[in-house]
């Protein structure tokens, strides 16, 4: 699975994340209770979307080019502060996640990662959530 790969490559090349990497449904559970990860930062990863590009049908063959977008939520508690507007290791996390998954490919995939998307999607109870958005080409051959 895509976001396995993922999770692997965040492991192995974002030291601050290399033991609070997991799928995304952890996070659905404790965001359910009201609960964060207990040690931050923290990421999680889950597939997120398909978007297909102009098909191309001939002679029993279906192909499509396709894009297989990667969501990764970075999670960091106890966002606190001066009034100023830096989070202790964000943007360093940040970099070294984009550095991490651009222009890498897992396994016989046709392209490589790119950014797509990044921005914040919950700042709540001193919790900041940001998730950023990375797609990887591909395609869909069907013979009928």
């Amino acid at each position: 699975m895509l976001a396995d790969d993922v999770i692997q490559r965040l492991k192995e090349m974002v030291p601050a994340l290399s033991n609070r990497v997991e799928g995304v449904a952890s996070l659905v559970q404790l965001m359910q209770q009201n609960l964060l990860p207990q040690h931050t930062p923290a990421a999680r990863v889950m597939a997120s979307g398909i978007r297909g590009g102009q098909p191309d049908a001939a002679a029993g063959l279906f192909r499509q080019a396709i894009d297989r977008t990667v969501s990764i939520y970075l999670v960091y508690r106890n966002v606190q502060g001066d009034g100023g507007n830096q989070i202790d290791g964000f943007d360093t996390d940040l970099e070294g996640v984009i550095a991490a998954i651009c222009g890498w490919a897992p396994g016989d995939q046709v392209g490589v990662f790119r950014l797509v998307n990044g921005g914040v999607q919950s700042m709540a109870a001193g919790t900041l959530v940001y998730q950023i958005d990375f797609a990887i080409g591909d395609q869909l051959r069907i013979a009928s």
